[in-house]
């Protein structure tokens, strides 16, 4: 099954993650400074209230002073009770307010603000974050043990889905992360060896985009927004490595000496044509023959050549 996020093709199969229930709706709040000052209102008239009542009753005001007392606690309760719902939102964070276990909102602009005190206000941070995985041991797909370890950039998006959706977004980041990793890992190998496939070494732009997209297909159900991640250290397990580099100097070995030999014919072929071209030198077979083994000694060889004086002819 192939599934695509942000226009990028990707290999293998990607869990079908579910889609989420509950979505962010910004909700309205009162002016914190003016509900603190009526708060603080309600209080301190309260409590004058309260010892004028207590005046009457002491004086034999009767019933006046007893119902005025009831009406200057019931102020100071409620002016009290206000105070519970000031709420202070600093900038780079979010407050989901729930109302009796009912999500009613949240709240996302800094300031300070005031909104029903029976509500549950939960905290969440809406800056952008780093997490880097452990490094992991997984087989890529040659079967070669391998080492890898990545960053994730990433952003709580929707409030709302990182709090009802998923018990811990901070943990189910951190899973998810790993488990596309070790997906991603597993179905390219570590090296093309001169093949026209993708490697995690030698395509490393096409692979960390191949990995940030399905991380971010595993957790945009929990509101999260994947900005990037990119894999900061690749290797072979040690119980490999020395072979593994053995093959890659082998292989650079033998590609150096395929350029070394195309280049000496080159060098070889210019150098019979201007010899022919200015008629410096008339030459048979034989003797184009031994001076292309010659030449190509000197340019092929590894160690330098001594020079070799020839006082009679190539035939005697």
């Amino acid at each position: 099954m192939a599934n695509t996020s942000g226009g990028v093709a990707l290999e293998g199969t990607v869990v079908d993650m579910p889609a989420p229930h509950t979505s962010e709706r910004p909700m309205r709040a009162a002016n914190g400074f003016m509900m603190l000052g009526v708060a603080t209102a309600l209080t301190l008239i309260g409590a004058g209230l309260l010892a004028t009542g207590i005046v009457m009753l002491a004086s034999g005001a009767g019933q006046g002073g007893f119902w005025l007392v009831i009406a200057s606690v019931l102020m100071i309760i409620i002016g009290s009770y206000t105070y519970f719902g000031l709420t202070a939102v600093a900038p780079g964070e979010a407050r989901v307010v729930q109302l009796l276990g009912r999500y009613v909102g949240t709240l996302r602009t800094p300031g300070f603000q005031w909104v029903n005190p029976i509500t549950e206000r939960r905290r969440v941070s809406t800056r952008i974050r780093n997490h880097e995985t452990d490094v992991t041991k997984v087989n890529d797909a040659d079967g070669n043990p391998i080492q890898i370890a990545t960053v994730v950039v990433w952003q709580v998006q929707d409030t709302a889905q990182a709090v009802f959706e998923v018990d811990d977004f901070l943990e189910f980041v951190a899973i998810q992360a790993e488990t596309a990793v070790r997906h991603i890992a597993g179905i390219y190998p570590y090296d093309a060896h001169g093949e026209p496939r993708l490697s995690l070494r030698d395509n490393a732009d096409e692979i960390n985009e191949r990995l940030s997209a399905e991380i971010g297909i595993r957790v945009a159900s929990a509101g999260v927004k994947v900005i990037e991640s990119r894999i900061i250290h690749l290797a072979y397990a040690p119980e490999i490595a020395h072979a593994m580099l053995r093959r890659q100097q082998a292989g650079a070995v033998v590609a150096a000496r395929q350029r070394i030999v195309e280049g000496a014919v080159g060098m070889v072929e210019m150098a019979l044509e201007k010899l022919a071209e200015h008629n410096v030198v008339e030459l048979d077979e034989e003797r184009k023959a031994a001076m292309v083994s010659n030449l190509l000694v000197v340019l092929v060889g590894d160690r330098d050549t001594q020079p070799v004086v020839n006082t009679g002819t190539l035939y005697q």
